[in-house]
């Protein structure tokens, strides 16, 4: 692994926000680290293949990069906001019910979020 692969692992798995790339890349520049963007977005692709980050696509907002703890998303159809959840492994249910062997999967529950509720609740 590269000097710059291992620190951008450090900065996801140290944050508890769900990163894009640009967020990444402004923290290693307030590190110091001479680093550019397109290098940055190499680096997430070949972590990302390697599975020692997880990328987050939610349609209509930029990628972003999480620690690959086993965990699943509430997404907020109003923001995009991303929002840990854990629940129980679902990979033996779902191999049981379509008799394939699952090799992972990536749970994405819509929800509106407590911002957004606000927001609507006020107006």
């Amino acid at each position: 692994m590269t000097k710059n692969a291992k620190l951008i692992m450090d900065i996801i798995n140290a944050s508890c926000e769900h990163l894009t790339a640009e967020q990444i890349f402004l923290r290693l520049k307030e590190e110091n680290v001479k680093i550019s963007l397109a290098t940055v977005y190499n680096s997430l692709t070949s972590l990302n293949d390697e599975g020692l980050v997880r990328k987050v696509v939610v349609e209509g907002y930029p990628d972003r990069y999480d620690r690959v703890r086993r965990h699943d998303h509430l997404v907020c159809v109003r923001c995009g906001r991303l929002m840990d959840v854990t629940l129980d492994d679902l990979t033996t249910s779902l191999q049981h019910e379509v008799n394939v062997p699952i090799i992972s999967y990536d749970l994405k529950i819509s929800c509106i979020c407590d911002q957004c509720s606000k927001k609507e609740r006020r107006n």
